[in-house]
């Protein structure tokens, strides 16, 4: 499977090249949990390990390694776990803060190109949340479309769609309808190959 598939482009490859990897390879990291990450490139799909080089030059949790990050491996074959050698410096970030004795952060996806903001036009619609993460995207660098699901059982649809293209401050407004399919030509235009997309909203709209 080609790395082109999981978003490697031009930048990355510029990136590559500036550094000196001593045989690893390129893979991306497409799964993250309780210390073992799941990473994928040519050579395929494989778990992987932190090596202790970068463990120790990792200071806080946004150095390590997170999903959507490109990362430099050491592959050790079919059925053995690689070797995260390196990440590559990145093009934009995700983040959450974390409460404790100071206010640290953890990247929770890197790299992002279109981010969908999915709010329902039922009970679950709210501007406001919209903006924020209209805020979050302006950070990670990635592109925000809004995305109005349910438009099939909204009699005010029109109303509340001018209302979001008001506060959403000149991002595109989509209304969709997963059951009867409204809108979802329209939405595919934003998708291309080898995007990173990721979905911000409430769970179940």
């Amino acid at each position: 499977m080609s790395i082109l598939r999981w978003g490697w482009n031009d930048y990355f490859e510029a990136v590559w090249k500036d550094a000196e990897r001593h045989g690893a390879v390129p893979a991306r990291v497409i799964a993250q949990s309780r210390g073992i990450w799941r990473i994928a490139g040519n050579f395929g799909e494989c778990p992987a390990e932190v090596a202790g080089k970068l463990r120790l030059a990792a200071a806080e949790g946004a150095d390590w390694p997170a999903v959507g990050d490109w990362v430099a491996v050491e592959f050790r074959g079919v059925g053995s776990a690689a070797r995260i050698q390196d990440v590559l410096p990145r093009r934009g970030r995700f983040v959450r803060k974390m409460a404790g004795k100071k206010i640290a952060e953890q990247v929770v996806a890197a790299n992002v190109d279109l981010a969908l903001l999915v709010s329902a036009l039922d009970g679950d619609f709210n501007p406001r949340r919209v903006e924020r993460y209209l805020t979050q995207c302006w950070e990670s660098g990635a592109r925000p479309v809004v995305v109005l699901n349910k438009a099939d059982v909204c009699e005010t649809r029109q109303k509340k769609i001018e209302e979001m293209e008001k506060g959403a401050m000149g991002v595109s407004v989509c209304a969709v309808s997963e059951k009867t399919g409204q809108g979802l030509g329209e939405l595919e235009n934003y998708f291309a190959r080898g995007q990173t997309i990721v979905l911000l909203g409430s769970s179940g709209v």
